[in-house]
């Protein structure tokens, strides 16, 4: 069975990682999406709360696994026992980022390989962070994001004010 990761912070998770995901099982047999715990950065949403967000998501699709790491993207690959990381990519700026990654990661662990999936053009402007700029400054984001996470994000803005 071929598995594969596909890493992020979510933090939240858009129509532009959504669709990555569900593209991503046209490949694979299984897909297990990583919420990363990075402590440097300020997140949001709380991993856990990212997590099941994203189970929420993707309840449709019985093949996909959501499960929150820290560390090393390839100690989790190993520990997960995937063959493949798959990343979008919206710009050459992240080619040339996710290209070193995957050679590091290739480096770190040869076993597992990285597969690039080019983010279609309705979603290359979109990201997690610009999602959180739209909703703090009070825009709509709606066409960002899957409609049941509209309100957590907004919730959240609320909460912090």
């Amino acid at each position: 069975m071929r598995r594969a990761i596909y890493p992020g912070s979510f933090d939240p998770i858009t129509l532009g990682h959504l669709d990555l995901i569900e593209r991503a099982l046209k490949i694979t047999d299984e897909l297990i999406v990583g919420v990363l715990n990075n402590n440097s950065k300020k997140a949001l949403f709380t991993p856990e709360e990212r997590v099941e967000m994203i189970k929420e998501v993707t309840s449709h699709l019985p093949n996909v696994k959501v499960v929150s790491f820290g560390g090393l993207l390839v100690d989790f690959a190993k520990e997960m026992e995937a063959d493949v990381i798959v990343r979008g990519l919206r710009a050459v700026t992240d080619f040339e980022y996710e290209l070193q990654m995957s050679q590091i990661n290739n480096a770190l662990y040869s076993e597992v390989d990285t597969v690039f999936l080019t983010t279609r053009l309705n979603y290359a402007y979109l990201s997690s962070t610009i999602t959180k700029e739209v909703a703090m400054m009070g825009g709509d984001i709606s066409k960002f994001v899957p409609p049941a996470i509209v309100d957590k994000v907004y919730d959240k803005y609320k909460k912090e004010s």
